[in-house]
């Protein structure tokens, strides 16, 4: 019964794809995407992002501790920026935060940039696995780790560009508010153009590159839209019903949306390539399993 269900659902999405060119590629994404078992590759890149967070939250409270001591009244203006009366625990909590990362600067700096940069090849290493699994090669060895460093240089440019940008459109009137928005789309664009050129172990050029980088721009935003006012709502009712744990759902619950986007943008290129160039066949080398019944081997990926 299943089974002719399946057949049906698959005969009526053909039908519709012969109608409608964009729903075919649609379609042939999905099943891409579950043939490479792209879930578990998002899965990696969101546990690998998940783990850098750490590091990186040391690097913060260093940069505060920096900023801390070269201005003795950061905590009453941090106070006086979120609201807060200076008889709250939360204020409290947040000036203590403050003393602590002052006093500990030196080493969290040390610390945290150590392990940011660890975390961070890990999260590129993650990140290269996922696209040379996509594209169905194999990764380049001991040379990953020279290019995931080059990846990290050209993605903290971004940043820094993404940053001064920002604070430059945040000083004009309100009416150019939404030049952030396209400032924001174009950075992301370039981010996930740079990562699909750079990590992968196969140069296709950029041009082939673009409709995925599109789709992870667009992405993305709205990613950044659910984490800016979804997000924090789920973190406050998680906190009030399971503590501090609840936070981590959150944060996780966005990281593996974001690894799955990763994923999926460059399945997109992956299927568009095909459908302008086409595909081949390739022998592999597999275990001898000779038995009664006896499987014929299939790449993961189906076809290459």
């Amino acid at each position: 019964m299943l089974g002719r269900v399946k057949q049906r659902l698959v005969r009526a999405g053909c039908a519709l794809g012969d109608r409608f060119p964009v729903l075919r590629t649609a379609w042939r994404v999905q099943r891409r995407f579950g043939e490479v078992k792209g879930s578990y590759l998002a899965s990696a890149i969101s546990m690998s992002a998940f783990l850098s967070l750490f590091p990186l939250l040391l690097v913060a409270m260093a940069i505060v501790g920096f900023v801390s001591a070269g201005n003795p009244d950061l905590a009453d203006d941090t106070l006086d920026f979120l609201g807060l009366d200076a008889s709250d625990d939360a204020a409290r909590i947040v000036t203590e935060a403050i003393a602590t990362a002052e006093a500990s600067r030196a080493a969290a700096s040390i610390v945290g940039v150590a392990g940011l940069l660890w975390t961070g090849l890990g999260l590129v290493a993650g990140i290269q696995y996922a696209l040379d699994s996509v594209w169905q090669v194999i990764g380049r060895g001991a040379r990953d780790k020279l290019v995931g460093v080059a990846w990290l240089a050209g993605a903290a440019l971004l940043f820094v560009s993404s940053m001064a940008v920002t604070t430059l459109i945040n000083a004009l009137p309100g009416v150019v508010a939404p030049v952030n928005l396209l400032v924001g789309v174009g950075l992301s664009f370039a981010l996930f153009l740079w990562t699909m050129k750079v990590l992968p172990h196969r140069d296709v050029g950029w041009k082939a590159l673009v409709p995925g980088a599109v789709v992870g721009a667009l992405g993305l935003e709205v990613l950044k839209v659910i984490g800016s006012i979804y997000v924090p709502r789920v973190v406050a009712s998680s906190s009030a019903t399971y503590g501090s744990i609840g936070v981590v759902f959150a944060i996780l619950a966005w990281l593996l949306f974001f690894g799955r986007l990763v994923v999926y943008a460059s399945v997109v290129n992956v299927v568009r390539w095909e459908e302008e160039r086409g595909t081949t066949t390739i022998d592999i080398r597999v275990p001898d399993l000779r038995g009664p019944e006896r499987i014929p081997a299939r790449h993961p990926g189906g076809r290459r």
